[in-house]
């Protein structure tokens, strides 16, 4: 820092404190420094910028001009050295993340809150959206952390895969809900609420009916797991839902049971290979990776591409 902006320091600290001790305090330096640095101000700029009145600095009326003119400066300079601080203490930042739907409505927000509770200038970009637009969004640079349902479409992205066991929930008032599990023998033409015919999870109830010879009766479809167990509740029909969704829920108006084949839901990180994590984006991951891989299952013996 130059002696000039040293000077200016002493200056403004000497007319916000009130005295070259409460000054000297505030800077970290001894009082002969500040007095010493006022004096050189004084002789450089050729003015008198304070008068003694009762053992107490005064400044004078072209100290109160150059005070004007230096306080941003100083001010500025104030907020980038504690923005540093910040920075290097892991207080500031932005958390840049988009994921799916799934984890937008109960999962994430809890975790972003207890990730944030000790960083008080983080700032926080949180988004969710389909898969598609997540990887797209990564890859472009505007979000450094996604996550998102398999497949990734998108080239240079680094991947880590999760796959979550799905559960069939039930109206509450239904004759099945006495079954421990339920089966595509159980569920024989019972009205069905899916995420779309080409959803993986569809897709891949619609298989286990058809090898078991049941009837797999599609009644509704939907584009959000919430917006199917909103429609169970309705007494419209099964769905079978992620676990993110159902610990979001109240669990009121349906019972949930395992299916049986398990029908997984496969999910994944991503993160830019070509552009470094930030410090904020890696310690985030290493909160919920664990998490996440807490409520996971083991991958089939052959993932399948979806």
């Amino acid at each position: 820092m130059s002696n000039s902006f040293r000077q200016f320091q002493a200056f403004h600290a000497i007319i916000e404190r009130g005295t070259v001790t409460a000054a000297a305090e505030h800077l970290g330096i001894s009082q002969p420094a500040i007095s010493n640095l006022l004096s050189q101000l004084e002789r450089r700029t050729t003015l008198k910028l304070f008068e003694r009145a009762r053992g107490r600095l005064v400044p004078t009326p072209e100290a109160m001009v150059l005070y004007d003119e230096i306080d941003t400066v100083v001010r500025g300079l104030d907020h980038v050295n504690q923005a540093v601080y910040d920075l290097q203490n892991q207080k500031a930042g932005q958390l840049q993340i988009a994921t799916s739907h799934a984890l937008a409505f109960g999962f994430m927000p809890p975790e972003i809150a207890e990730f944030s509770r000790d960083r008080p200038n983080l700032t926080i970009a949180f988004q969710s959206q389909y898969s598609g637009k997540i990887q797209e969004w990564v890859t472009a640079g505007l979000f450094e952390i996604g996550i998102c349902e398999m497949p990734v479409r998108q080239e240079g992205l680094a991947e880590q895969h999760f796959y979550f066991e799905t559960l069939c929930a039930l109206p509450a008032d239904s004759h099945l809900a006495c079954h421990d599990r339920l089966t595509p023998e159980l569920l024989d033409d019972f009205p069905f609420i899916v995420m779309g015919t080409d959803h993986m999870v569809s897709r891949r109830t619609r298989e286990a009916f058809h090898s078991r010879g049941a009837q797999f009766r599609i009644r509704s479809h939907t584009d959000l797991f919430r917006n199917a167990l909103s429609l169970v509740k309705q007494g419209l029909g099964a769905a079978l839902i992620d676990p993110f969704t159902l610990n979001a829920d109240d669990g009121v108006g349906y019972v949930v049971r395992p299916f049986d084949p398990s029908i997984l839901f496969d999910m994944v990180v991503v993160t830019p290979k070509d552009r470094p994590l930030s410090t904020i984006g890696r310690q985030f991951l290493e909160q919920i990776l664990p998490r996440m891989g807490a409520m996971a299952v083991d991958p089939p013996a052959q993932a399948e591409a979806v």
